[in-house]
């Protein structure tokens, strides 16, 4: 994968982890509410580890207890020109 990718996924992992702190969630919390979701994935999603697929948005989401257009609903780091 290459640098602006990387860049921009742990972009939306801090994203996703400033909205379950924000709702005083735990990763343990997110994967109960959720129906699939591991704490394993939510620990890689928050980290910039993982491209998570279209399912997985939406379990994550629900495991938030957010819609999936809050999740994708960030500021992009404008300062890259490859994004």
């Amino acid at each position: 994968m290459d640098t602006s990718k990387n860049k921009l996924l742990k972009q939306f992992g801090e994203h996703v982890r400033n909205l379950r702190v924000r709702a005083n969630l735990s990763q343990d919390d997110v994967v109960n509410n959720s129906d699939y979701i591991t704490k394993g994935t939510v620990s890689d999603i928050e980290n910039g580890k993982r491209n998570l697929s279209f399912t997985t948005l939406i379990d994550l989401a629900k495991g938030l207890g957010k819609k999936p257009r809050d999740l994708v609903n960030f500021d992009i780091d404008q300062n890259e020109n490859s994004l």
